[in-house]
């Protein structure tokens, strides 16, 4: 079962890049997993950071669904969810430090096994580092050859 996918499709966008406030929706299929005996269904909202230092997450949402608690479980029908995106997080890529976004589908099997799939999207749309410093380098040398955003300010 390891490498099998469960495909996800995000709702309303024609990318994976949310602000915050918006609603990140979406719906996933378990159709690979109709042979298997499927005990638990867990979809999450999720950042975490890699990069220096200690690593980190915060889980925004979380959804359940366990046959042991009564619920129905069809892999012919798909999943979904929706949720309301917080302001922060966003997503970063810097040079010591990376946060991402991810929805998290999490599969239990009545064997014991796991299925676990991440689909990233970006929450937010924050520069990176290098791309900030190199904007900012050229900014400056326009500016002292007379050419760049300040020239107009300082004229």
């Amino acid at each position: 079962m390891g490498s099998t996918q469960i495909p996800l499709r995000f709702e309303g966008h024609g990318t994976r890049l949310y602000f915050p406030g918006e609603t990140l929706a979406g719906s996933y299929s378990l159709m690979d997993f109709a042979d298997e005996a499927i005990e638990t269904v867990e979809v999450s909202v999720l950042w975490h950071t890699e990069g220096k230092g200690n690593e980190d997450f915060g889980v925004h949402a979380f959804w359940r669904r366990s046959l042991k608690a009564g619920d129905w479980i069809d892999p012919r029908t798909p999943g979904r969810f929706s949720v309301t995106l917080p302001n922060s997080p966003l997503s970063y890529e810097g040079e010591l430090v990376k946060i991402y976004w991810v929805v998290r589908i999490r599969l239990f099997f009545a064997d014991g096994s796991q299925e676990v799939v991440e689909h990233p999207f970006r929450l937010g749309n924050i520069s990176s580092i290098r791309m900030l410093r190199a904007l900012h380098s050229t900014e400056e040398t326009d500016d002292r050859r007379g050419t760049g955003p300040m020239t107009e300010v300082l004229q």
